[in-house]
């Protein structure tokens, strides 16, 4: 058997050590009510002595605070979520509070147990990157407001829910980029990263109907495409369009059935990492140069993409700024205390970076 763990030194021990009485040691040690300072010296030396730890969730139990916020989001491993997550950590860290973060890997049911597991821990705010693509599926959001914990919704909106939240124009984005390809002559453009539905789909108002129940942000970039082909009275052919799973491998499939086409398309624009990077493999495989036989432009630029051969064109989005305003969008709230008031939706403008990863459309030249 393993050594018996020692015991951690009780607050009954550091007021001893420090010759105080209890409630002393204990508003000291709590950060609430009045001590003076020779006392505090004298507890605070003491705590330090002894290896005293403070216990955050009594601590929390008793003053109504943690100093701590919740940050829920899709994928910690993408740069992008990597990106807000330090811009929130830097406000929260600057006022003051801790920040808890929890990845859900896009999973709803992850996304509800993290949602319970903040509010257990009675953290001060939550930001979120929900899952969830509509109000019906938002149950576990009421939690939060329920036991008074203020939310912020981070990149995505939900639809029929009014709740504070900091997003990127993705619609706005999007209609650029595709708007740079037609100006460099191509009239058919692949896009990388359509709705998650099986099977075909015949119309155009089947493509906007199975994007309104997606991600919101995924479904603004696609409304964005579709703004600029309408802009340049280019019509939409649905062979051009990625349908089913969002992953790299389903890019890659998809890509390689595009450009197998008699009516190929001569440009794409890839609106997730790994639809760019699914779409880059599959370009290669193919034999196809960049941008000699072929353009592309892709979503969240990174250092990697600075560097490709070519350095591709991208869609830069503020992550940092993003993460920024959304604590100091929870902060207010936190700051309120409870206070009624309209929801916020703040909305941030992506930056379109042109490298050389876009040329003239091959007929064009």
């Amino acid at each position: 058997m393993g050594k018996p763990r020692p015991s951690a030194p009780t607050i009954s021990e550091v007021a001893a050590a420090a010759g105080v009485g209890r409630a002393t040691a204990a508003r000291t040690l709590g950060g609430y009510g009045y001590v003076s300072a020779e006392m505090r010296d004298r507890v605070l030396a003491a705590a330090d002595e002894l290896g005293y730890r403070t216990n955050q969730l009594a601590r929390s139990v008793s003053t109504g605070v943690s100093h701590t916020i919740g940050v829920v989001v899709a994928d910690i491993s993408n740069p992008f979520f990597g990106g807000v997550a330090l811009g929130i950590s830097e406000v929260a860290s600057a006022r003051g509070f801790d920040a808890l973060v929890l990845s859900t890997a896009e999973h709803l049911d992850e996304e509800i147990s993290a949602v319970n597991v903040l509010v257990d821990k009675r953290v001060d705010g939550i930001i979120l990157s929900s899952a969830a693509c509509a109000a019906d599926s938002t149950a576990h959001l009421q939690l939060p407001n329920e036991q008074g914990i203020p939310l912020v919704l981070l990149d995505r909106l939900i639809p029929g829910l009014d709740l504070d939240a900091v997003v990127i124009d993705n619609r706005a984005a999007a209609r650029h980029a595709t708007s740079e390809l037609i100006r460099a002559g191509h009239t058919r453009i692949g896009f990388i990263w359509g709705p998650p539905v099986a099977g075909r789909i015949e119309y155009r108002r089947e493509l906007v109907e199975a994007a309104r129940r997606n991600l919101w942000s995924d479904g603004e970039r696609l409304a964005g495409y579709l703004d600029a082909l309408d802009d340049a009275a280019l019509p939409l052919d649905l062979d051009h369009v990625m349908l089913g799973e969002k992953t790299e491998a389903r890019a890659y499939e998809a890509v390689t059935r595009m450009v197998a086409l008699d009516a190929a398309p001569t440009a794409f624009f890839c609106t997730e990492t790994d639809a760019l990077t699914g779409t880059l493999h599959a370009l290669r495989d193919a034999g196809l140069s960049i941008p000699q036989q072929v353009s592309i432009i892709g979503f969240d630029d990174s250092s990697w993409a600075a560097v490709m051969n070519p350095p591709l064109t991208m869609v830069r989005q503020p992550m940092l700024e993003l993460g920024r305003q959304a604590a100091e969008l929870l902060l207010s709230r936190i700051d309120a205390a409870g206070e009624a008031s309209h929801a916020v939706q703040r909305e941030l403008s992506a930056e379109f970076v042109e490298r050389a990863s876009v040329a003239p459309a091959p007929d064009e030249r």
